[in-house]
């Protein structure tokens, strides 16, 4: 019998899928494509404490090997989120993630302080890519001091697990790691998009309203291994490695590298049904390996 069971931060998850923040939504698109339950856990997309319209169209680009998006954190809301949102999703018996996004500390705190009082939430996810008003805009997850800040903001709100979820364009994404952990993180998810853009070449304008998105899709997932590869050397928390999966190779990528679960993004958009098939890949590949426990392959590649 193959165990894919993992656990983060005394979490335990039935397998180490994890539906990432952004393309799940709340879960209720999913559900009429997939199964909610093939995954170990959810993470709802990026929750602000009011409503987001969000950026102007045109959001979404594809892109070789992957895609653009500038969403702009559309979003109901922390209040409808907690009220009608989650209570729905727990119908799967799933645990729930919930990614947060604050534009000031005081933000991520009371972000912490609503949905401590909401029944069924395993851990909130601390989205440091979003700008910090209080530093010209700059993103928290772009300087480690703001990055600690922002953990520790929420940190004193939220009892429970907490991940902070980092960004791949910080110049140092290990000192970022550690300050997150400074701050109080129990696992760090990583990685966020890659700041990119495209151009129109017959109207000569960026493709995107916002000028600017998000590249996500597997272009990114040599960075993201890459990533992965040094934080988990560097902390001793669990992380969720993400960026490009679309395959149970890739999962099986991430979790050399040092990653404890696997998130799953833009593969959703191409294949919902894409989280049974890895399953269904990764017993295969056990049983040819003789692996009984998958976790035991966590940081295999760099462990002596």
């Amino acid at each position: 019998m193959i165990d894919l069971s993992t656990e983060l931060a005394g979490i335990r998850l039935r397998n180490p899928l994890v539906a990432a923040s952004g393309v799940f939504g709340y879960g209720e698109e999913y559900a009429r494509l997939g199964d909610i339950r093939w995954f170990g856990a959810v993470s709802v997309k990026g929750t602000t404490l009011k409503p987001r319209e969000g950026n102007p169209p045109p959001r979404v680009c594809e892109t070789p090997s992957g895609m653009l998006n500038s969403i702009g954190l559309e979003n109901p809301g922390a209040e409808v989120a907690a009220r009608e949102k989650i209570p729905w999703l727990r119908q799967f018996g799933v645990p729930i993630i919930v990614n947060v996004s604050g534009n000031t500390y005081e933000e991520f705190s009371e972000l912490g302080t609503i949905f401590s009082d909401v029944e069924g939430i395993s851990a909130l996810e601390v989205n440091v890519s979003c700008p910090n008003v209080s530093s010209g805009g700059m993103a928290f997850g772009m300087d480690a001091r703001s990055c600690y800040r922002a953990a520790l903001s929420v940190r004193k709100t939220w009892k429970g697990p907490l991940i902070v979820k980092l960004t791949p364009n910080s110049p140092d994404i290990v000192a970022i790691a550690r300050a997150a952990v400074e701050g109080g993180a129990d696992i760090l998810s990583l990685v966020n998009t890659l700041i990119g853009m495209a151009i129109d070449i017959k109207t000569r304008r960026p493709v995107l309203g916002n000028v600017t998105g998000g590249l996500s899709g597997p272009a990114i997932k040599p960075v993201a291994i890459r990533c992965v590869y040094q934080v988990a050397q560097a902390v001793q928390v669990p992380i969720i490695g993400m960026g490009g999966v679309s395959s149970y190779r890739d999962v099986l990528e991430f979790l050399m590298a040092g990653a404890t679960a696997v998130g799953i993004g833009a593969g959703l958009l191409v294949d919902p049904l894409l989280p049974k098939k890895i399953l269904a890949d990764l017993e295969d590949y056990c049983q040819e390996e003789g692996i009984v426990n998958l976790s035991t392959l966590t940081g295999c590649a760099w462990k002596g």
